[in-house]
């Protein structure tokens, strides 16, 4: 009895042992979530972010990592499914442990995780161009605000090109909504008429196009110049842009500027009917600066692809992680709220040959490029920015939001501070 009794306390203790090696093996890596389709409609766009986060971590760890610790990408796939990414996020934060999450394309997916954040008080870096209306404590958005590209891309086809009729062209959810709504009040604040603004929405996926292409020329054959603000998003652009090659709309009749398509997208498709028309980001893989140079030969070397492309929202992770590592350097732990203070004023080189800041609003400053699409499917950048954009979270042009601004620094630490009534209106997300 003693000796089964001893056996069954040095069987415990064993057990313990084990248990606490193994707590002890998972705190020797920081872990890194990320959080992006790598199925569905979306796989398209963010698969390569998938990428370009592990190269960026493996990178980090050939460094040292980070503060003596490896760092461990932990990846999931929400598969273009929105609902789907909240469930994904709350499995890397709870049960995963990551210190951090770099993820979400669609601002449906980002909308949908916003509350998951919040709850667990954990940090999401969101990469990519968005309708802005929004910040918010748990997130640094990395991407464009609206002032960071689509309104500097009508300004370019209205001095520029001498446009006068507009056609605003989506993929049915919020951003491009939002974004049209923001572009509308724009073009009617700069004299543009009702009747000459056509705005149009189509589902994810979107595949016929023709019945859609016809009324653009139908539109655009009124005898004022006519262009096309493109939100589309995902695969559905590649139908899109055939059907405008199938019917003969070419740039120097009706340009297309599209937010949403780069140099990935450009890769899956016949770029010859395309050349001419128009992208506005905040980076080109065309980029002639040594940065950009040194980063396009290591993402390479890390795909063992020549012909992989670099494209904006990869961009935008390599700034948001590198402020990421800097911040928890600075705040010398991950510890969320820590981190995030620490976020604030942090400026790390971009790849377009100057550095971006972290802002009090948790948007960075970029500057804004133009591009005509090239045979090769590579952007020549027409038009610039003269130095760095900073991201306005809430439109001017909205009569909802022109009042509020976002500081989250003490004391403020507000996502929608109204200048008007003085009043914080909490969370900082519409």
């Amino acid at each position: 009895m003693i000796a089964t009794l001893a056996k069954r306390v040095s069987g415990a203790a064993l057990a313990g042992l084990m248990m606490a090696g193994a707590a002890t093996a998972q705190e020797d890596t920081i872990k890194v979530g990320i959080l992006h389709s790598l199925s569905g409609t979306m796989a398209i766009s963010e698969t390569t972010l998938k990428d370009v986060m592990l190269m960026l971590v493996e990178q980090q760890n050939a460094k040292g990592g980070l503060l003596g610790k490896k760092l461990e990408a932990v990846v999931v796939d929400p598969a273009s499914d929105w609902p789907l990414f909240a469930e994904k996020a709350r499995e890397l934060i709870s049960v995963n442990g990551v210190s951090a999450v770099f993820g979400c394309w669609t601002s449906v997916s980002r909308k949908s995780v916003l509350p998951v954040f919040e709850e667990l008080n954990s940090i999401l870096f969101y990469p990519v161009q968005y309708e802005g209306e929004e910040s918010q404590r748990n997130v640094f958005y990395t991407g464009a605000a609206p002032n960071q590209q689509a309104i500097p891309a009508v300004d370019y086809l209205m001095n520029e090109e001498g446009v006068e009729r507009w056609v605003l062209a989506g993929t049915d959810y919020v951003y491009p909504r939002t974004t049209n709504k923001i572009l509308e009040a724009y073009l009617e604040s700069k004299g543009v008429a009702a009747e000459d603004i056509m705005i149009n929405y189509t589902p994810f996926g979107h595949s016929d196009w023709q019945t859609i292409v016809s009324d653009i020329k139908t539109f655009g054959s009124a005898g004022k110049k006519t262009a096309v603000v493109s939100t589309i998003n995902g695969d559905a652009n590649v139908p899109f842009y055939k059907e405008l090659g199938n019917q003969g709309v070419k740039a120097e009749d009706i340009p297309v500027v599209a937010f949403s398509v780069g140099e990935e997208e450009l890769a899956g498709l016949d770029t010859a009917p395309l050349v001419g028309h128009l992208t506005a980001w905040n980076y080109f893989q065309s980029v002639d600066t040594p940065e950009n140079a040194e980063f396009i030969a290591a993402w390479k070397e890390f795909t063992k692809n020549p012909d992989r492309v670099t494209n904006d929202p990869m961009e935008a992770h390599y700034i948001g992680f590198n402020m990421w590592v800097k911040a928890v350097e600075k705040a010398g732990t991950t510890d969320s709220d820590a981190v995030i203070d620490a976020m604030i004023g942090v400026s790390v080189p971009n790849l377009t040959g100057g550095y971006s800041a972290m802002m009090p609003n948790h948007h960075i400053t970029k500057p804004v490029l133009i591009g005509e699409i090239q045979a090769d499917g590579q952007m020549e950048t027409v038009w610039e920015t003269t130095g760095l954009v900073v991201g306005d979270e809430w439109s001017d042009y909205l009569p909802d939001s022109k009042d509020l601004i976002a500081d989250w620094r003490a004391p403020m630490s507000c996502g929608n501070f109204n200048v008007a009534t003085g009043k914080c209106g909490g969370k900082g997300v519409n």
